[in-house]
Order: structure tokens, then C-alpha cells, then sequence
């Protein structure tokens, strides 16, 4: 297993450029750059069967070839069935201006659960709860600075709060969107989702538990590690476990912070929002009686890629004949706002949160059912009369990840001007397994003509080896969306 991957970096603006050499023996992969916006680079997104064939195993490579638009904190992982939940992930770190001045950069610092029920791993190491083994992850505060953490949420399944035991976090960024300096006693980090905090080391020096706890009466996740914790330490200071525990944080009960203000303005029209069949997203989840078999469906379909067939065929050829597992809806209209509702298994009898994440964009966090715990199962359903008044056009929060609540709804919104094919999709691994997923196919026409001849002749060749070798040489048959895990 592959704990942390290499942390890439590169300065915003720069053209990074990394090649995939792919030495398993019997399955295929891809890396998506998780964030990045792929802005005229939409076949560098690495979502196999949407935007390019998996890269066939025993050699097979693919050279990505992006440029660095955003800076902050991002990440990268295999969107191929088992690999990322097996550790195929890595940190991205692109230096850019901040929103508040720091003194040291302390780097990436992902948190994570590799599918591991018995501890939640810091930066790749912890302490395992029952026997002892392994060791703490230790960053080291010097006195009197002001440090800049960057932390990342690279789990398959569980969600995140974070506190530090006598200190406070200040936000200044949420994914890749530079926000307003906000300061807060706890963190709420669903999967998929990162925040840049800094640290001021201003307390007595000294050794301090950093926790990771979760919230939402177990919706948010589960450990048997019940103090996952990792050591901040006070350079100079004698070493050792820290003594005070710290306090325990505030429930934030599965929902993120909506009330980051970013640092560059967007702003779009609320008023006149109306639901309608064709922007409103119901998630909801089959389940085959006597059968171990759950489905989660958006709009009433489950989605499952074809590997030998990506979307980008589709643009290529001019063909519009999508199949309905493709889950394909099409957005034509260039440089406009398009709103999407997303509710939570409205009429249905149970209901998770679910970290909705967005190739390609950022988008607006328009507005969100009213604050509710999981456990209560409150049901809301969007009602204009209500909810219309609620709305935020002016500035809202703006992620490519955020947190849709149990019983409840989301309403997004992103601006066409990034033509491409994009998912959308649940960052639960076996929920997108299990096909919590849509593809945005935004602007096909305009995408085609941005395609290059070497990029094309790249995509044909890639398929053309993924076909030489799937099915017909694959001993293991694909059982799952094809996308992320089973």
C-alpha cells in the first residue's frame, strides 16, 4: 500500500507536467488532479471512461499536461475502481498569495482512514489503538510564529473535526478559494475537502494534542481509534505526550462552514430561482431485498462509465446518442449561470450526508436546508416561499466540495465558461462505486474544437492499448461504476 504518494508542487501559472507510468499487473488506473480546473485541458482531467480509457497495466503511460490556473491546496488520487481507497493519493501544493501573512510554511498534512477501521492515519502514521505499534505524527510550532497549515481530507469514507488542544485555527482557504482570515476553535473537514489554516504559536510551549473526532452521532464517521490524535510541538520544549486533552469540539453535525466569504468576488442573480424537473437532482439509494447489492441513483439512474468508450469519444465523433448509465446531461449555453438543486432522498425513509464534489469548477453554495442533525432525519424539501429569502447571490461560499445534508438540500451553481466533460459525484468511495455520480458535458461543441490533433491522436492511442487489453486480457471483470471503488 502506497501511504502518501509525493506531494507535487509548483507555483500558480506554472505548466506542470507529470507522467503516469502504470506497473500493475492486472488493472488499469488513471490520476485525477482533484481541484484542478483543467481549463482547456479538460482530456488532462484523468476520470477514466468520461475523459479518457484507463491506462492499461504492465507499462502503459499517459504524460498530463496542465497548467497551474489556482493556487493553495489540493490533491491527487486514482479514480479507477480499488486503488485510491489502497492509497494511490498524494498532496498538491501550488504557492500563490495569501490572505494572511504567515511565517512558516509547515506544508501538506493529510488525514486519512485507508479504509481502515482501526485508526485514522496523520500525514501516514499514527498509533494503533490496541497494540501500541507505529507513532505519532509530530509538526513542530516554533514560538512566537505564525504557521500555515495545510490540511487535506484524503478518506474514503469519513469526515472530519478538527481541533488543537489551547490553540484556534485561522481559515484562509477553502479547497482552492482564498477567503477572507475567519477565525474558529474547530474545523470540519468532509472527504474530498481541504482548508488552509494558520496556527499562531503564542501558548506556553509545549507538547499539544491535535484531534480528529467525529460529530453527527456516527453519520460523520467512525474510527476504533476513539482519540485519534497527532502531537503539535512547541520547538525548544521537552518531548513527550502532551497532558490536557483539549476540549471537545462543538458538534458541526456534517456541515460544512457557509459562511466563508472568498477573497475574490462572484456574485450571480437568486431571486428568480424556480426548481424545476431539469436543475433539480433527487440522490436516492435502492436497495435489492435479499441481495447485497445498494445502488445510489441521481435523477433515478445509477451511473456506470464505459472504460473502452469515454464521453470524449462521443464528442469526437459528433455522436449524441448517449447510453443512459452514462448519465450524461448536456449543457449547451455558453458563459451562463446554471443552478442545480440537489435533494437528499426526499421522500425516501433514511438519509446520509453526502460530500458532493465537481470536476472542472468551483461552484457557489447558493444556499442549503436549514441546520438539522443527522440523527433527527428532518426532512426538507426546497420551498420557494420559504427558501427563496435565504438564498445568497452576493458573494456566497464557493468550494468543489461541499457537504449535502441528510434529509435535506443543496443548491449549487457554476458558470459555463470551462467547456468539457465533468463529474459530479458523491466523494464517499462506494457510494460513487455504487453510481452516486452525473457527468456535466458543458459546451460539447466548443470542447471538440478546443481539442488538439495531439491531443486526439494521445486519446485514440490510449484507448487503443486499454482495448487491447480489456476484456479480452483482464482476468478480473468490472463490477462496479467504474469509477473510484468497490
Amino acid at each position: 500500500m502506497l501511504v502518501n504518494g509525493p506531494t507535487l508542487f509548483a507555483d500558480w501559472g506554472d505548466f506542470i507536467q507529470i507522467t503516469v507510468i502504470n506497473k500493475l499487473r492486472t488493472n488499469g488506473t488513471s490520476i485525477h488532479w482533484h481541484g484542478m480546473q483543467q481549463r482547456g485541458t479538460n482530456l488532462q482531467d484523468g476520470a477514466n471512461g468520461v475523459t479518457e480509457c484507463p491506462i492499461p497495466p504492465k507499462g502503459g503511460t499517459k504524460v498530463y499536461k496542465f497548467r497551474a490556473t489556482q493556487y493553495g491546496t489540493s490533491w491527487y488520487h486514482s479514480h479507477f475502481s480499488a486503488q485510491y481507497g489502497n492509497g494511490v493519493v498524494g498532496a498538491i501544493q501550488i504557492n500563490g498569495p495569501a490572505s494572511l501573512p504567515y511565517d512558516i510554511d509547515l506544508g501538506t498534512f493529510p488525514i486519512t482512514d485507508y479504509y481502515y477501521n482501526n485508526n485514522v492515519l496523520f500525514n501516514g502514521t499514527n498509533v494503533h489503538p490496541t497494540t501500541g505499534n507505529g507513532k505519532y505524527a509530530n509538526v513542530t510550532l516554533t514560538p512566537g510564529k505564525r504557521h500555515r497549515l495545510r490540511i487535506i481530507n484524503t478518506s474514503v469514507e469519513n469526515h472530519f473535526q478538527l481541533s488543537l488542544a489551547g490553540h484556534q485555527f485561522t481559515i484562509i482557504a477553502a479547497d482552492l478559494i482564498p477567503v477572507q482570515a475567519q477565525t474558529v476553535s474547530s474545523l470540519f473537514l468532509s472527504v474530498g475537502q481541504r482548508l488552509d489554516v494558520t496556527i499562531d504559536a503564542s501558548k506556553t510551549p509545549g507538547n499539544y494534542w491535535f484531534n480528529a473526532t467525529f460529530g453527527g452521532s456516527g453519520f460523520c464517521g467512525t474510527s476504533d481509534n476513539k482519540g485519534a490524535a497527532a502531537i503539535f510541538h512547541y520547538a525548544g520544549a521537552a518531548g513527550g505526550l502532551p497532558k490536557d486533552p483539549g476540549a471537545a469540539p462543538a458538534d458541526h453535525n456534517c456541515l460544512d462552514l457557509t459562511n466563508l466569504t472568498p477573497v475574490v468576488t462572484r456574485s450571480l442573480p437568486v431571486n428568480n430561482f424556480i426548481a424545476r424537473p431539469n436543475n433539480t437532482l433527487p440522490v436516492t439509494v435502492d436497495v435489492v431485498s435479499d441481495a447485497p447489492l445498494i445502488t445510489w441513483k441521481v435523477n433515478g439512474s445509477a451511473i456506470n462509465v464505459n472504460w473502452n468508450k469515454p464521453v470524449i469519444d462521443y464528442v469526437l465523433t459528433d455522436n449524441t446518442s448517449y447510453p443512459r448509465e452514462e448519465n450524461v446531461v448536456q449543457i449547451s449555453q455558453a458563459d451562463q449561470w446554471v443552478y442545480w438543486l440537489i435533494e437528499n432522498d426526499p421522500d425516501g425513509p433514511f438519509s446520509i450526508p453526502h460530500p458532493i464534489h465537481l470536476h472542472g469548477h468551483d461552484f457557489l453554495i447558493v444556499g442549503r436546508s436549514p441546520d438539522a442533525t443527522p440523527l433527527s432525519q428532518t426532512r426538507y424539501v426546497f420551498d420557494p416561499a420559504v427558501d427563496l429569502p435565504r438564498l445568497k447571490g452576493t458573494n456566497p461560499a464557493r468550494r468543489d466540495t461541499a457537504m449535502l445534508p441528510a434529509r435535506g438540500w443543496l443548491l449549487l451553481a457554476f458558470k459555463t465558461d470551462n467547456p468539457g466533460a465533468w463529474l459530479m459525484h458523491c466523494h464517499i468511495a462506494w457510494h460513487v462505486s455504487a453510481g452516486l455520480s452525473i457527468q456535466f458535458l458543458e459546451r460539447p461543441k466548443d470542447l471538440k474544437n478546443s481539442i488538439s490533433l495531439v491531443d486526439k491522436l494521445a486519446f485514440n492511442a490510449n484507448c487503443l492499448a486499454w482495448n487491447l487489453y480489456f476484456p479480452a486480457l483482464d482476468p478480473f471483470p468490472k463490477i462496479d461504476s467504474g469509477l473510484r471503488l468497490h
